[in-house]
């Protein structure tokens, strides 16, 4: 790994422990563009992160980064609160024409506090405060955030143990997401039985809340038969159904939602991460207009709409999603992402290939294996991270704008440093 510098010394003294990715990235970085970070000694990496899906762009897009420096420039508003903005109306705007319509869509669009966890709590909420009730059923592996709602929603040990034993984490039930228990067993039945018997433990569900695609939990991605079988599950027990999009939407399957076409009913939409298009701190949650029974500052915050946001949110849409164009070319780069995940699975004894549309990986079987190619791929100069139950998948995330080249090169980067640790871990490739 590179070595530390002297200028790392503030974060050492200053920083708090609980900084994270970078350790794994131990460069300061001070440039950026499209799908290239560039750091202090001038070094280019390959950015196969993307800010953990908030950039599905690429960084600094220069139709984005243009209109936000026209608006600051015009002393257009910086913060507002939850006042009229013409920016908020060029946005709601943009977003009734180019995503919901087109899509059959009538949902509001509640502007939460700036992070994904701040959608997710308004939506754990709200199903509470629409049904009376108040149990919330999420899935084994799920990633929903760190605030305590939230947290309580999330399955991963590490993260939960982050509250210390003092604070609760209730209000919910764990079932088994999709493959949970391997291929040939059935959790959508197992998890209706459960329901369905009345001695069974298991309170009537407020809400479901789910994610189409498991980011933080392996890239677990559910069968079309699996989720549009929780939506029905949702409306026959009379629970709203919070699809968790936070980081699988935004274009990231290969359709701005991660479950367009299909038989899914989704009551409430988090977002966040790509949704402002630069990376500005931007969450929003989307509410079928029947459920939306908020009194006014019911639920609220001082950062409720990053006006910011507003400006390069609309521009993404606009530029984005006026058309097919550019889903079609996702689609297809997601093939080539597939097609080379695919190539180093074949090699590695016992890999698999996990995910959807370009938010694909692989499953190495060993959390150590799985971060030592990381960490091999970061000395060559390409940005991948881990994720899964024991950090076991080796996940892509890249700027869905990254070019067909630059994706080849991280790959060739990415390949040869599975099969060095490979080698290492005296494992046999291929």
């Amino acid at each position: 790994m590179t070595a530390q510098t002297a200028d790392h010394a503030i974060f050492e003294r200053r920083e708090s422990e609980a900084r994270s990715y970078c350790r794994s990235f131990p460069t300061s970085f001070t440039k950026a563009q499209g799908s290239i970070l560039t750091d202090a000694s001038g070094r280019e990496y390959i950015d196969f992160l993307a800010g953990c899906s908030s950039l599905n762009y690429g960084h600094n897009d220069p139709d984005m980064k243009a209109a936000l420096i026209e608006h600051i420039q015009a002393d257009g508003i910086t913060h507002g609160l939850d006042m009229f903005t013409d920016t908020k109306a060029e946005f709601l705007q943009a977003f009734e024409d180019k995503i919901l319509k087109p899509r059959g869509m009538d949902h509001k669009v509640m502007m939460t506090g700036p992070t994904g966890t701040n959608a997710v709590e308004a939506a754990m909420k709200l199903a509470r405060k629409v049904t009376g009730r108040k149990n919330i059923i999420a899935f084994t592996n799920g990633f929903h955030g760190m605030t305590l709602g939230a947290l309580a929603c999330t399955g991963n040990q590490g993260k939960r143990d982050g509250a210390g034993t003092g604070a609760p984490l209730c209000g919910t039930s764990r079932m088994p997401y999709d493959g949970a228990f391997g291929d040939d067993v059935d959790t959508l039945k197992q998890i209706e039985i459960m329901l369905d018997n009345p001695s069974s433990g298991v309170d009537t569900p407020a809400a479901f809340i789910v994610e189409p695609v498991q980011g933080e939990g392996g890239l677990n991605a559910a069968s079309r038969e699996w989720l549009e079988g929780i939506s029905r599950l949702a409306k026959k027990h009379g629970a709203m159904l919070i699809i968790d999009d936070i980081q699988s939407g935004c274009g990231r399957t290969g359709t701005f939602f991660s479950f367009e076409d299909w038989d899914v009913d989704a009551d409430m939409i988090t977002m966040a991460k790509s949704f402002s298009g630069m990376g500005l701190p931007f969450a929003a949650l989307l509410i079928k207009p029947e459920h939306d029974i908020w009194k006014p500052a019911e639920h609220n915050g001082t950062f409720r709409g990053n006006t910011h946001a507003f400006v390069t949110a609309r521009v993404a849409i606009e530029k984005f999603w006026s058309d097919d164009t550019f889903q079609s070319a996702v689609q297809r780069k997601a093939k080539l992402v597939e097609d080379r995940f695919k190539a180093i699975a074949d090699f590695l004894p016992g890999a698999s290939l996990k995910g959807r549309g370009m938010m694909r990986g692989i499953d190495v079987g060993s959390g150590d294996l799985a971060g030592d190619i990381c960490a091999k791929a970061f000395d060559n100069g390409l940005i991948i991270e881990t994720s899964g139950a024991h950090d076991e998948v080796v996940k892509f995330l890249g700027a869905l704008t990254t070019p067909d080249d630059v994706l080849n090169k991280g790959f060739d980067i990415l390949e040869a440093a599975a099969r060095e640790c490979a080698q290492n871990h005296k494992i046999a490739a291929e």
